[in-house]
């Protein structure tokens, strides 16, 4: 059944998705320093893995299966069709039986049935004797009890051509079952060797989901430890260039109140100059100093604005590695996608070999009833033919037995026809002998071979001389055959 079957093999853990964290629950946009080439070779060496035990699936499924339909399925009779008896391997514990045991039972059990058969013939021979003979005495000539040994042995000839024939027959039907038993136990090799594959593969897939998921979790688990690092280093960023504007904004509010302040010294300076040009001479280097300070104070805040466009720049760069960062997670939602649908796919192939296997086991069952019903019709036509065999070597011995009786019985009508009976007229030797001494030919000493004188039953009245005679007259027969 499938539920045992599944049970043999090993079970496969549930893949468990990787816990990824939404690009929308990250507080401030975050820069992904990690090269992409390590996820790339990951996610490659992944596929391949995935992709090789693929292969190696389709090339057992190839060799156990399609090549063996196709070879095979013309030397089965009949047309039956077998396949990979993947489904009986549950009885494989009772298929390998040592051919040694099998043989060893097998001849205690046909030397036990000989010696049965055997005590058989004799009783049924001796029963047939004493009805031959009984019926054999009702007749009264010679010649009469010659054509009835005559049409027996005639029946007797017939059903050994028959039972012959049919001998024949069974003889064909058992090359036939050898030659479909050889066949199962090759499938039968073949499905064990098919189903150590496909258990070894069943592992290598187990040890390749174990090694994805631990692989998936460790990837997880240092992406989000990069990410709290990016986060808090981009945090810790953010508040050093936020203050920093902050300082740069009260500095340049500082100087704009300043230079308005020395804008206003300036024109009070001009005004004071042109009032009274002649007295400032001493404090002409005081205010040349001022234009000095006001002068850096100007070159101060062209470098405030040159800094000012460098953060900007640094604030696009930021932003241009934060994109980055989205792409690749997107790229590693994908590739998970992709690997989600190829365990769906697996998981089909694996229930479609289950329902392979149920309808290979039906077969199997099917062919092995045949295979019973077929070996029991063989014992019954194997018992009939021994049967027969019996009966027509009790019919040989008595046709032989006849033979010597009627070939007794023609020399005591020569003798006495030899005999006292010299002076008898020659009409009257010529009524006296029989037909059979002109017609039959003698018999050949080299073909005959003597049988010792059995004696009759108890049932039979006729005397030892009358065996005797039997004997003689079975002699020619065996010859003519």
């Amino acid at each position: 059944s499938v539920s045992s079957e599944s049970a043999a093999l090993p079970a496969l853990p549930p893949l468990e998705e990787p816990a990824f964290v939404p690009v929308s629950t990250i507080a401030d946009p975050v820069p992904l320093p990690v090269p992409v080439s390590t996820v790339a070779q990951g996610v490659s060496s992944q596929c391949d893995m995935a992709e090789e035990l693929s292969r190696q699936l389709e090339d057992i499924l190839n060799t156990y299966c399609v090549e063996d339909n196709g070879e095979d399925g013309d030397n089965l009779p009949n047309g039956q069709s077998h396949g990979p008896v993947l489904n009986g391997l549950a009885n494989e514990k009772e298929l390998n039986v040592k051919p040694e045991d099998v043989k060893v039972n097998a001849g205690g059990a046909e030397k036990e049935k000989v010696k049965i058969q055997e005590k058989k013939k004799v009783k049924g021979l001796g029963k047939e004797i004493t009805l031959l003979m009984q019926t054999l005495n009702t007749l009264s000539t010679p010649e009469e009890k010659l054509a009835g040994l005559c049409k027996k042995y005639a029946d007797l000839l017939e059903e050994q051509r028959n039972s012959q024939k049919q001998m024949r027959v069974l003889q064909k039907k058992q090359s036939q079952l050898v030659q479909e038993t050889d066949h199962l136990k090759k499938e039968h090799s073949k499905a064990i060797l098919a189903r150590s594959k496909l258990e070894s593969l069943c592992r290598e897939l187990q040890r390749h989901n174990r090694t994805l998921k631990e692989d998936g979790t460790q990837r997880a688990r240092v992406e989000e430890e990069k990410r709290k690092v990016v986060t808090s280093h981009f945090q810790v960023t953010l508040n050093d260039i936020q203050a920093q504007m902050e300082l740069h904004n009260e500095r340049n509010a500082s100087l704009r109140l300043e230079n308005s302040e020395l804008a206003e010294k300036l024109k009070k300076l001009i005004q004071q100059y042109e009032l009274r040009e002649e007295v400032c001479g001493l404090e002409w280097g005081v205010w040349f100093g001022l234009l000095k300070e006001a002068v850096e104070s100007q070159r101060m805040c062209e470098l405030m604005k040159q800094q000012e466009v460098h953060l900007k720049q640094q604030l696009s760069l930021y932003t241009e590695k934060f994109e980055e960062f989205q792409t690749t997670l997107s790229k590693s939602n994908e590739v998970f996608t992709t690997f989600k649908q190829e365990m769906e796919k697996m998981t089909k192939k694996i229930k479609k070999l289950e329902k392979e296997t149920t309808m290979y086991r039906t077969r199997w069952e099917s062919s092995n009833k045949a295979l019973l019903n077929m070996a029991e019709e063989k014992t019954l036509q194997d018992r009939e033919f021994d049967s027969l065999q019996g009966k027509v070597g009790k019919l040989e011995k008595l046709c032989r037995a006849l033979q010597n009786e009627r070939n007794e019985l023609s020399k005591r009508v020569q003798g006495l026809s030899t005999g006292p009976g010299d002076d008898n007229s020659p009409g009257d030797e010529s009524t006296s002998l029989p037909p059979t001494d002109s017609q039959e030919p003698s018999p050949d000493p080299d073909t005959t071979t003597p049988s010792s004188p059995r004696p009759c039953s108890h049932g039979c009245h006729c005397g030892p001389e009358l065996d005797t005679e039997n004997q003689a007259c079975a002699a020619p027969l065996t010859a003519q055959e």
